[in-house]
């Protein structure tokens, strides 16, 4: 296939668009969270029978949950504007006022990653939050003045992974604050079904039942899953003559049919086992058991056998292996459990089972 096939602009936009529409757009298209749908609903409701606009709203949890998606659904229900920028990239206090000048009467602004943003952009906020109001340092030296601009009430939607990282002020000048919490099996399963919808793949509730139960408690990685498992199907049928050209007959059958069976084998080719730990999980547990006799080892040490930043392996890996009972925190260190050995196949030697007595 051509070079220009392979990147026809209009097969990237289709897919493009593809991908947006995983998203659901309609709260009551959105799978999960149930009690802060329903919360969400009530404040989006009343704002729009008062004729104002909403409160703040500050959604925390770990990447992946739909902090976004429930921000562009927000805004999707109040028939408004949705701009989008990140913590990071708001560098400067000007960045942010430029940002807010353009906002019209009821837009929505959403903040991912908020607890990143710098101290002299944070005090720009509070005042905008609050009063509608951003407040500009004209001139430098003994001639600099203080200018306050009115600009249209919006509502802030932000977004973290790191609640404990944002300050108290900024906290508490939102009107709610909920927590995003990981998603069952069985949520995720009906998340996987809708997304093979979307993307027009013929999926058994068995199949996406398996995915759903390998996706970590995360939407985004059970669309991810998803995609790989559907690459793995169009591709496992395919087979080559002699001659190098495809035999037609044994693509007869459809190749985005997925089965249990399929996805099973796509997941363990794409490194899924099967409740859902990949390489870098096995190479912890791998690394405390072996190396470690089972711990207790410090996050430094870990972190270098298993050649991760100790951040990643704190914050990226170890939530889902606590979560699954396969590691536990203690004051001298990480530790395995005997659900870890079992994992892993092993036996856990008579040291650490006096440890565990202990």
């Amino acid at each position: 296939m051509a070079r220009e096939e392979i990147l026809n602009p209009e097969s990237l936009e289709a897919e493009r668009q593809t991908l947006d529409f995983l998203r659901p757009s309609r709260l009551e298209d959105f799978i999960g969270q149930n009690e802060l749908k329903e919360r969400l609903n009530i404040m989006l409701e009343a704002a729009k029978q008062r004729g104002q606009t909403l409160d703040h709203l500050l959604f925390a949890g770990p990447p992946g949950l739909g902090k976004t998606t429930l921000a562009r659904i927000v805004a999707n229900h109040l028939d408004t504007n949705l701009h989008i920028t990140a913590g990071p990239v708001l560098e400067r206090s000007g960045d942010l006022a430029a940002m807010l000048t353009r906002l019209e009467a009821g837009d929505v602004l959403f903040i991912d990653e908020i607890h990143r943003l710098s101290r002299p952009v944070e005090e720009i906020l509070y005042p905008a939050i609050e009063e509608f109001r951003i407040d500009i340092v004209l001139g430098q030296g003994p001639s600099a003045r203080l200018q306050s601009l009115n600009i249209e009430p919006f509502t802030l939607i932000a977004a973290t992974t790191r609640t404990s990282l944002i300050t108290g002020p900024l906290r508490d000048r939102f009107g709610l604050a909920e927590r995003l919490d990981y998603y069952s099996a069985s949520d995720l399963e009906l998340i996987v079904s809708r997304a093979a919808k979307v993307l027009e793949i013929d999926i058994t509730k068995e199949a996406a039942g398996e995915i759903g139960k390998r996706a970590r408690g995360t939407p985004r990685i059970a669309n991810r899953l998803l995609r790989r498992v559907r690459d793995f199907a169009e591709t496992k049928t395919s087979t080559k003559k002699p001659d190098g050209k495809t035999d037609e007959k044994a693509n007869r059958k459809t190749s985005t049919e997925i089965d249990k069976e399929t996805a099973m084998s796509g997941l363990e080719m794409f490194g899924m086992d099967n409740i859902g730990l990949d390489k870098v999980d096995i190479s912890i547990l791998d690394a405390i058991c072996n190396k470690y006799g089972g711990g207790p080892v410090g996050l430094g040490t870990l972190a270098i056998a298993v050649g991760e930043p100790a951040e990643t392996v704190e914050f990226v890996y170890e939530p889902f292996l606590i979560q699954q009972g396969l590691l536990t925190r203690t004051p001298k260190g990480r530790m395995a459990t005997e659900r870890s050995w079992k994992h892993l196949g092993l036996s856990a030697p008579a040291s650490f089972q006096q440890q565990i007595d202990l």
